[in-house]
């Protein structure tokens, strides 16, 4: 039981960076990414590709993979997003379900043609082969890595935003942008920092999952789903809902594996049916996320 909640909370690490992404985007911006699951594949892919192309291990690819997916999500928030920002919320949507589609093809192809592969293994560090005896149980040292790391990684971002004045700033910026543009600041700049964050996030999420379940183009599909639930569960928008909501979830659904596999990730939707039922804004949502 004790491994089964360990998965789990590695699982929930993943929904946990993937539904903060999210959350940042969603709460600050008012966009709907559907291509979050595309660009967590993207984070994999990119490390594995410098990997292959420059050599470099694992430590450098945790930094320059998301830092060289972020930046990509800046140039389409730049490119792309910003001219529906004032529309119906369906063209975001529809714009980013199409990038998914292109990502993944895109992707598929690239591994065909020049790796001969479908599916790419990524070497776990050297630093973190083995298991760690945790007194009761034997448990992977990488994972037990992603677990923390990933925690870090949340508390660190809930703890920028809602608590410095760079975060009390970005929030100004997207809630009341006219105010914010009358105090000198360019709200446009960090809308798209906050769009670049939130993707960089994911990306970070597609390297620490690469050792774990290798590298292929539809990695993002399934994970994406639950995701979303997992944001819903949390309440739209809430940074820390989506942090605890994350690993919740993941421990969740490994128990229901372990008891009774074909409903394990039903259970997920169970759950979002009945928070919505008991709590339409979700566990920890906010009265403008209605």
């Amino acid at each position: 039981m004790f491994i089964q909640v360990f998965n789990g909370l590695v699982n929930g690490a993943f929904f946990a960076l993937l539904s903060l992404g999210l959350a940042v985007i969603f709460g600050l911006l008012r966009i709907v990414n559907f291509a979050h699951g595309a660009l967590y594949m993207l984070g994999a892919f990119v490390a594995f590709a410098l990997g292959q192309a420059l050599g470099l291990g694992f430590w450098p690819a945790l930094i320059l993979a998301p830092l060289l997916v972020g930046a990509l999500g800046v140039a389409l928030e730049r490119g792309l997003l910003r001219r529906l920002y004032g529309l119906d919320p369906s063209y975001n949507l529809l714009l980013t379900f199409g990038l998914t589609l292109l990502v993944q093809d895109v992707i598929k192809q690239v591994m065909l043609s020049r790796y001969a592969v479908s599916s790419a293994p990524y070497t776990i560090p050297q630093e973190l082969v083995g298991a760690t005896n945790l007194g009761f149980v034997f448990f992977p040292t990488y994972r037990l890595f992603v677990i923390v790391f990933a925690l870090v990684v949340c508390l660190a971002t809930w703890f920028v935003i809602e608590r410095t004045r760079v975060g009390a700033v970005i929030r100004a910026a997207t809630e009341n942008p006219t105010v914010t543009q009358a105090f000198g600041i360019d709200v446009s700049r960090w809308v798209t920092i906050v769009f670049g964050l939130g993707v960089a996030l994911a990306a970070l999420a597609g390297v620490l999952a690469a050792p774990i379940y290798s590298v292929e183009p539809y990695m993002g599909s399934e994970l994406i789903i639950v995701t979303f639930a997992v944001v819903v569960i949390g309440g739209m928008g809430s940074i820390l809902g989506s942090v605890v909501t994350g690993f919740a979830v993941g421990v969740l659904v490994a128990l229901g594996s372990a008891l009774y596999p074909p409903i394990a990730n039903t259970l997920v939707f169970v759950l979002m049916a009945l928070v919505l039922l008991l709590r339409p804004n979700g566990l920890f949502g906010l009265p403008e996320a209605k």
